[in-house]
């Protein structure tokens, strides 16, 4: 019988950079960066910001997941 998958889950929305792995239904791992203190100074959310501290907290995120889940990249289903 085959394991259920294992699926790297990326959630990208307004001020929070998230990343989840999960086998199944099962939460195996996840890491959570907010930039909310970078948009404080500007009263409120900004698209730039948002995109520019996206793309500095994924990677981070995505590695921070696989090691406290114990796989690596190579080992996920989707």
């Amino acid at each position: 019988m085959k394991s259920e998958p294992l699926v790297l889950g990326i959630e990208t929305s307004c001020d929070e950079t998230a990343v989840g792995i999960v086998r199944g239904t099962t939460l195996l791992a996840d890491a959570i960066a907010s930039s909310v203190d970078e948009h404080a100074r500007f009263g409120g959310v900004v698209p730039e910001v948002a995109s520019r501290a996206h793309l500095e907290a994924m990677v981070p995120g995505i590695e921070r997941a696989c090691k406290e889940a114990k796989v690596s990249l190579a080992d996920l289903d989707a």
